[in-house]
């Protein structure tokens, strides 16, 4: 079966979970390349097997280039131990788990790679359709979409778990999509996260290299007073050849008065701090 085929019979199998972006109701049909809803609102399929539930067009700076270069450290472990600690928040029954700004979708297939025994129904969703379109082409049981976290496209209580790594947050829509005990597992960078990079590209300037998540983390505690606040912090060993792949993948250097790094400073970058806070709440019963 065809990736594009299989991302339809996923659809067909969960349909139950999804809802018409134009009027919000409940979607009720898959037939041949599309996705109905009660009132007759229609979504195609595009070639890639994935839907496309904006509006509009999306607004993003997020390019190919920009999650290719992501890819290539998260496959050398950039991210495992942020992955391993996401999966040591959620229940060890299959969940129907929803990955909020997915983008390329390698974090989705780690936390998958982790819970194997759990046999959860995955769905990952971004606003970047460079980002969904090399997440379709991952060799993971899921089903990708492009979509906006301020109007999802899935009915109330459809999700066990939602986790959120590096990504905006909006609370309301994810409380309606979360099940009643239902987890939200948010990973937000600390000061230190990327460091070295940081002072690389900006020296010791206090505006980008030094940074403070505490009003993310508060507002997240104002939703979920009972939440559980993690660090996680390690040294990350970059592999040769992966220093400019490192550059590319975040949007550090696009800042006013970053410096263009030569090849002699990506030298320097032999291993970077990844500093971050793992946010888990629960949905009132």
């Amino acid at each position: 079966m065809k990736k594009s085929e299989r991302q339809r019979q996923f659809v067909r199998e969960h349909l139950e979970l999804f809802r018409c972006p134009s009027c919000q109701a409940p979607m009720t049909v898959v037939v041949d390349n599309s996705i109905s809803c009660a009132n007759g609102h229609r979504i195609d399929f595009n070639r890639h097997g994935y839907l496309h539930f904006l509006n509009g067009a999306a607004d993003t700076e997020y390019g190919r280039e920009m999650f290719l270069a992501r890819r290539q450290l998260l496959a050398a472990g950039l991210f495992k131990p942020i992955v391993a600690a996401v999966a040591d928040r959620l229940p060890a029954q299959p969940q129907n788990i929803l990955d909020v700004g997915t983008g390329e979708g390698t974090p989705l297939l780690q936390l998958a790679a982790q819970r194997q025994q759990a046999h959860d129904t995955l769905i990952g969703f971004d606003i970047s359709k460079a980002g969904v379109t090399l997440a379709t082409q991952l060799d993971l049981t899921a089903f990708f979409c492009v979509a906006d976290l301020r109007q999802l496209p899935f009915n109330d209580d459809s999700f066990d778990s939602l986790v959120e790594l590096f990504s905006p947050s909006d609370y309301g829509e994810f409380k309606r999509v979360l099940r009643p005990g239902g987890r939200l597992v948010k990973v937000v960078p600390n000061s230190d996260y990327l460091v070295e990079l940081r002072r690389l590209l900006y020296g010791r300037d206090q505006v980008h290299s030094h940074y403070d998540n505490q009003q993310v983390v508060d507002l997240f505690c104002r939703h979920y007073p009972e939440a559980r606040v993690d660090q996680v912090r390690y040294q990350f060993a970059i592999p040769d050849g992966l220093q400019a792949p490192l550059v590319e993948m975040t949007p550090l250097h696009w800042g006013r008065g970053a410096k263009q790094l030569t090849d002699q400073d990506l030298q320097t970058l032999t291993a970077i701090t990844v500093d971050v806070s793992v946010l888990t709440g629960t949905k009132a019963k």
